[in-house]
């Protein structure tokens, strides 16, 4: 066992624990000659046991443990003015790989001022800060090559919108051009959510600006006269994932479409209020106008493209989609019930 010739001086139970620690750790005296070492201490740094005690801090190994910095640390840690906390040296040998350590050490005291004593645990952190490392590279590179597609996804999208106007204009049928122009909408529309999502950080969106922007987008693009129709957004400070953003943001531009197109003919004023709040898992997503209202029977609207786009991104949310008359107007709601509810009707059924 590496002791000193006085180790009958120590307590053999603190010699054993040092001795066979599965952690690297050394036992010193308050002039930092090594008493005890640990057996893990002595493989993990390749020093021969035989040549430990006794020694001086400094003088272990080639002589690399003697750092002025951390021989300061630990007098001042063995005088009781300052502790050693997750202290981070550089362990430098002949032809060796640096090797990176964090020290903790601490001083024991059982009253005697002649036998002050210092335990130093050593742990190599030099793997774990590679893959830290390497993982900083690895998201700074992802960063930058997202942002690269993003750009090009911007740049696509605004070719794309402009061709559909150019097309827009040529057509003769009044039928063509309008879908056309709604083609269009949807494009600025995809092209606001990828903006808008490209300046996120962490994946989250902040859904109060995020619908804001996207409803200023569309007033702009489809509202000819502000003075005529509007759009209000009414929205809690609801923080959602990228994914979760995207599939309301596309819900909201069709069923905004939706309304402009159909709720306020002949000129008529009106608003359309986007609202959104959230409980827990629940939410509720709603999109209303004061418009005509809904038509029934032979006049009312045959499902579209639109239509079924919403219907399948309420699906993948795991929503329940309800229209409403508002008197005057439409109200669309879409709801996620809270997983816990979720169970405890099904409990309730079974």
């Amino acid at each position: 066992m590496p002791m000193t010739p006085t180790a009958h001086f120590e307590a053999a139970s603190t010699l054993a624990v040092v001795v066979s620690s599965n952690e690297p750790l050394l036992f010193l005296s308050d002039d930092q000659t090594v008493i005890a070492a640990s057996a893990s201490f002595c493989r993990a740094f390749g020093i021969d046991p035989a040549t430990v005690c006794g020694k001086s801090l400094g003088d272990l190994g080639n002589g690399e443990w003697a750092m002025p910095k951390l021989a300061s640390l630990l007098s001042a840690t063995a005088s009781g003015s300052a502790n050693i906390e997750a202290y981070e040296i550089d362990l430098k040998r002949p032809d060796q790989k640096t090797r990176q350590l964090v020290v903790n050490a601490q001083r024991l005291d059982d009253g005697d001022v002649d036998r002050i004593r210092l335990l130093v645990a050593i742990t190599d952190v030099t793997e774990m800060r590679a893959e830290a490392r390497l993982k900083e590279d690895l998201v700074r590179d992802k960063a930058m090559l997202l942002q690269e597609v993003q750009h090009r996804v911007a740049n696509s999208l605004q070719i794309i919108a402009s061709v559909l106007m150019q097309s827009a204009r040529r057509v003769q049928s009044d039928e063509a051009r309008g879908h056309i122009q709604n083609a269009h909408h949807r494009v600025m529309s995809i092209a606001t959510l990828q903006r808008q999502l490209s300046a996120t950080d962490g994946g989250n969106v902040e859904l109060r600006p995020y619908l804001t922007q996207l409803s200023q987008s569309l007033g702009a693009s489809m509202i000819a006269d502000p003075d005529r129709l509007s759009i209000q957004v009414t929205v809690d400070k609801s923080v959602v994932g990228a994914d979760v953003s995207i599939s309301l943001g596309l819900i909201v531009t069709e069923l905004v479409i939706n309304a402009l197109k159909h709720a306020f003919p002949d000129e008529r004023t009106g608003l359309i209020e986007i609202a959104y709040h959230s409980t827990g898992d629940a939410w509720t997503l709603s999109i209303s106008d004061n418009g005509v209202g809904m038509s029934v029977g032979d006049e009312a609207p045959k499902g579209g493209l639109g239509t079924g786009i919403v219907e399948a991104l309420v699906k993948k949310l795991q929503g329940e989609i309800h229209l409403t008359d508002a008197g005057p107007g439409t109200i669309v709601t879409i709801s996620h019930r809270d997983s816990a509810d979720s169970q405890t009707d099904l409990s309730t059924a079974a």
